[in-house]
C-alpha cells in the first residue's frame, strides 16, 4: 500500500526529480542506461571481498546485518510514463543504499531518519507522510532522541546534499562511504547508537 501511495500521490515530485537528473551529467547518464540494483545485478561476492570503509563492502554489510535484500522492491505499476516509473523505481532502489550512507539501521528510528532525509531530498509525499508519523510508534526516549538530535541532522543533510539520484552508484563501490558522503554533501552521522 505505500508502493501504491508513493506512485498515486507523487507526480509532481516525480517530474522534478526526473528534471534534477536530467540536468545533471551523472544523473542523466542513470536515466539513459537505467541500471537496476538487484542481487541479480549485484558481484555480491565481490562486493563482500572489498576493503571495509568502501561503499561496496558497507552496503553488502548492510544488507547482510539487516537480512535484507534489494529484491523487495516493488516494481512501478500505477505510473503511465515510463521516465517518472524508472525515477520511482531507482528512489525505491537507492534507499537501501541511503540507509548505509547515512549509517541508519532498519530499526523502526532508523526508518524514521531516512524518511527525514528522503523527504527533504525528494519531496515526495510518502516520505513526508512517513517523517511525520512515523515517529508516533516510538517510545518518549526514542522521541527525545529523535527530535533533539536526529531530524535536525537528517534535514541539514538532506537539504545541503546533491540530489540523490543523481549518482550512478553502481560504479562507485570501491569508493569509500566517507568521501561519498562528502561528495553527495551528507553530514557525517551524529555519533549516537540508533
Amino acid at each position: 500500500m505505500i508502493a501504491v501511495l508513493g506512485e498515486t500521490t507523487g507526480s509532481i515530485a516525480l517530474q522534478n526529480l526526473w528534471e534534477q537528473m536530467k540536468s545533471d551529467p551523472e544523473g542523466r547518464q542513470v536515466l539513459q542506461e537505467r541500471p537496476r540494483i538487484r542481487l541479480s545485478t549485484l558481484d555480491v561476492v565481490g562486493l563482500r571481498g572489498l576493503p571495509d570503509g568502501t561503499f561496496g563492502r558497507e552496503y553488502i554489510r548492510f544488507l547482510d546485518n539487516n537480512r535484507v535484500s534489494p529484491d523487495t522492491r516493488m516494481p512501478a505499476r500505477f505510473i503511465d510514463d515510463e521516465d517518472l516509473a524508472y525515477v520511482i523505481q531507482r528512489y525505491r532502489e537507492v534507499h537501501d543504499l541511503l540507509h548505509t550512507l547515512l549509517g541508519m539501521p532498519t530499526n523502526m528510528l532508523g526508518e524514521v531518519v531516512v524518511k527525514w532525509f528522503e523527504a527533504v531530498q525528494t519531496g515526495l509525499p510518502m516520505c513526508i507522510l512517513g517523517a511525520v508519523f512515523g515517529p508516533l510508534r516510538l517510545n518518549t526516549r526514542k522521541w527525545h532522541l529523535l527530535s533533539a538530535e536526529l531530524i535536525p541532522w537528517a534535514v541539514k543533510s538532506g537539504q545541503s546534499a546533491t540530489c540523490i539520484l543523481n549518482f550512478y552508484y553502481e560504479k562507485r563501490w570501491e569508493q569509500t562511504v566517507e568521501s561519498l558522503r562528502r561528495e553527495i554533501g551528507i553530514l557525517p552521522p551524529p555519533g549516537i547508537q540508533v
